[in-house]
């Protein structure tokens, strides 16, 4: 990769399912990544091109100060499935981090988004159809009101809501793969597939070659 195509990325969680694949696809493409998470042992090799950084994300100031200087911060934030405050700490965590970065002036914002928010034939979002279980079901609208929250109040962010597919796996790296926006992208198998690997391309991608400036979209088969 040409250094002109170089970004700063700050990476926020890192280590964690998805977080961890986009860290390996940056770093492969010749980007330098802060890699932000909560326990850093948890990021178990070295690269001439990682920092890795603890940090607390619920607290702006500390996004301010390990954000500040880069080009881009990417959040895959997740507090975690097991964890009973998941949709307090999410919303909570994505207020401080649009806080945090404002404050460190950071150029642009891309986030992990969820799947609940598309909508499938008929209209309706994925968590309105009943397929969703209802434990999911509050983490998964507070991650929906955080896009919500971007698109009627951030005009003056740029910003990009990254919503994977229905289902999102470990797979192969493919490069093959399709891009929408609000509608969930369903294959020919009435299935919505994308592997962990296809998101993280995309995603880079989209650091390299912003399509999709203050707009959600997302990927599948």
């Amino acid at each position: 990769m040409n250094t002109f195509n170089m970004n700063k990325i700050a990476l926020i969680g890192a280590s964690g399912f998805i977080g961890s694949v986009i860290l390996k696809e940056a770093l492969e493409r010749g980007h330098l990544v802060t890699a932000i998470v909560r326990n850093p042992q948890k990021i178990n090799f070295n690269h001439s091109n990682l920092i890795i950084k603890e940090c607390d994300v619920l607290v702006p100031e500390n996004v301010e100060i390990h954000t500040k200087g880069n080009d881009v911060v990417i959040s895959a934030y997740n507090p975690g499935w097991t964890n009973t405050n998941i949709a307090e700490d999410t919303t909570k965590a994505y207020r401080s981090i649009i806080e945090g970065i404002k404050k460190a002036e950071i150029p642009r914002l891309l986030i992990v988004g969820g799947a609940g928010s598309l909508l499938v034939p008929g209209g309706k979002r994925l968590m309105d159809t009943g397929v969703i279980p209802k434990s999911y079901l509050p983490a998964v609208e507070a991650l929906a009101n955080v896009y919500y929250g971007l698109k009627e109040n951030e005009s003056d962010l740029n910003w990009s809501f990254f919503s994977p597919a229905g289902n999102i796996t470990p797979g192969i790296r493919t490069c093959e793969f399709r891009l929408g926006k609000d509608y969930m992208i369903v294959g020919e198998n009435g299935e919505s597939n994308i592997s962990v690997q296809d998101y993280a391309v995309a995603m880079i991608n989209e650091v390299e070659n912003p399509q999709h400036i203050n707009q959600r979209f997302t990927i599948g088969y």
